[in-house]
């Protein structure tokens, strides 16, 4: 037997379908929900039927933007020069906020996965090869995941981009600052020597 009316439940059921939403979680928004005032609840759902119906794939970059070109793409301070290629927006909004990165960004919208049936031909790599000839690209940074999908999207993404001639970098990948050599798992400190750079 249920501990909440239907309608609660039915509401949890469907906040449990999303990404890190656990039970607790869900009952916890919906106490909040309950809580609070009704206008409160409606700003709530506009904002989400707003984001839905306005936000949109930028047309370069394959960003989430609420114009046809995103914020990045128009920034004429940013370097078209040097491109850094990532899996997901959220990605984008990593590298942002760690600050220093005055590229642009080409999404691929996910990786190479057999297990799951993703080739290559299910990644936006659409109009990468234009943006590398059109700003004479100096740098692409394949800054795909460090697990067995994002490297080996990362590896048939080198491969494509040699005939261009232009340098192909990889985010370095290790050890996070601020922890201990003796602490880090094998597989983390053998990958932060591959990723070893000069000083």
């Amino acid at each position: 037997m249920n501990k909440y009316p239907a309608l609660i439940e039915e509401l949890i059921e469907r906040l449990l379908k999303l990404p890190g939403i656990g039970r607790r979680s869900a009952e916890r928004i919906v106490g909040y929900i309950m809580s609070t005032s009704k206008d409160e609840v409606r700003l709530l759902a506009q904002a989400i039927y707003k984001v839905k119906d306005g936000v949109r794939l930028c047309s370069i970059c394959n960003n989430l933007s609420d114009a046809e070109i995103c914020a990045i793409c128009r920034d004429s301070q940013r370097r078209q020069d040097i491109i850094c290629i990532v899996e997901r927006p959220q990605d984008v909004a990593a590298i942002e906020k760690a600050g220093g990165f005055m590229g642009t960004y080409h999404v691929l919208l996910g990786s190479i996965s057999p297990l799951e049936g993703k080739g290559p031909m299910d990644l936006k790599i659409d109009g990468l090869a234009e943006r590398i000839r059109k700003y004479n690209a100096k740098e692409i940074i394949i800054a795909t995941d460090a697990d067995t999908e994002g490297e080996t999207t990362a590896l048939y993404l080198a491969k494509i981009l040699k005939p261009f001639g232009v340098a192909v970098t990889r985010i370095g990948l290790g050890i996070p600052v601020g922890s201990n050599l003796e602490y880090v798992d094998t597989a983390t400190l053998s990958k932060s020597l591959e990723s070893r750079r000069k000083i």
